[in-house]
């Protein structure tokens, strides 16, 4: 038997042991391998290292512990062992270079010290201001940035983050006119809802956002209602939507699905029906029909004469407003 096959067998019957949970003999075994000498292809294509580490693990025999460590300690160094002769090589490679060359340069001098000292290129500032903002003559658009500065200077924030409200205030300008480029009623709108959400008293993170950058003026320009809406406004939309959705699951879950009526707008039968009491006990109940199809309502009363003669009254719309 080869190598390889001995030290498959060794591996399943240690395998065997880890799942029933019984060590017993793996001294025997361990000394096998012990006497058994092995390669990197060998460590590798067995994985006999994984089959003695799960031995060492399970058991607490201290004969096995210390074989098995000791077993994964050699064969550890056949895996470690040209890399680190690598490194080693290396290491003297850098250290002989590094050595004729401090023998090779000659003395620093005091020029040679000077020009290291000097940078080799000049250092450009960092650009400090904002690019410049078309100059308009238009007098509805000149009196849109006054109202947006006057917006941007609510509760005087500017004065401790240290922003040019008039170039800000232009930049916003600018933007929105370069969506809109006229000043009509669309334009004038959309400048309105900035200015109103900007002095909102309630919403200062928006004005403070926008002062400091974090919003940039393109941005504020085309955000929408939603999006500049307080934190507070837009946990109370979340909790309004959500609340409709849940009105309108357990209104369509809670009825029954036919086919019997027919809707009056797409003329298709897929519908679902709830019946309600919403008259005196002697009269018939009202049934409110939803068309699944196109969310039509609308509101059926059965009145039955005899056992074999009745007759459907349709009552279309808003079964709420038609109470």
């Amino acid at each position: 038997m080869g190598k390889l096959d001995e030290i498959v067998r060794i591996a399943k019957k240690m395998d065997k042991m880890v799942s029933k949970k019984n060590t017993n003999g793996a001294v025997d075994l361990l000394k096998e391998l012990k006497g058994i000498p092995m390669t990197l292809d060998l460590l590798q294509s067995t994985r006999i290292g994984m089959s003695v580490n799960a031995v060492r693990k399970q058991s607490t025999d201290e004969d096995i512990t210390t074989l098995a460590k000791s077993l994964i300690k050699s064969w550890k160094k056949l895996l470690d062992g040209p890399a680190g002769d690598k490194d080693s090589e290396d290491k003297k490679k850098e250290s002989s270079t590094e050595s004729s060359s401090s023998q090779n340069s000659p003395e620093p001098t005091e020029q040679s010290s000077s020009k290291k000292r000097e940078p080799r290129t000049p250092v450009t500032p960092k650009m400090t201001t904002f690019p410049p903002i078309p100059i308009t003559s238009d007098s509805v658009r000149n009196k849109c940035r006054e109202l947006i500065v006057a917006a941007l200077q609510t509760d005087k924030d500017y004065i401790a983050i240290g922003t040019d409200c008039d170039h800000l205030a232009a930049q916003i300008e600018e933007s929105i006119y370069q969506e809109i480029p006229n000043t009509d009623m669309k334009y004038k709108n959309r400048v309105r809802s900035r200015i109103a959400n900007l002095k909102d008293s309630k919403n200062p993170n928006l004005r403070k956002n926008v002062l400091c950058g974090n919003i940039s003026p393109e941005r504020i320009a085309s955000m929408t209602a939603e999006e500049m809406a307080s934190d507070e406004l837009k946990e109370i939309r979340k909790a309004l939507t959500n609340e409709a959705i849940r009105e309108h699951q357990m209104a369509k879950t809670g009825g029954t699905e036919t086919d019997l009526f027919s809707c009056g707008k797409c003329k298709k039968k897929n519908c679902t029906y709830t019946q309600v009491q919403t008259r005196s006990a002697d009269e018939p109940m009202t049934t409110f029909v939803v068309c699944n199809e196109c969310g039509n309502r609308w509101k059926v009363r059965l009145h039955i004469y005899t056992s074999n003669s009745f007759q459907i009254e349709e009552v279309f719309g808003d079964p709420l407003r038609d109470g």
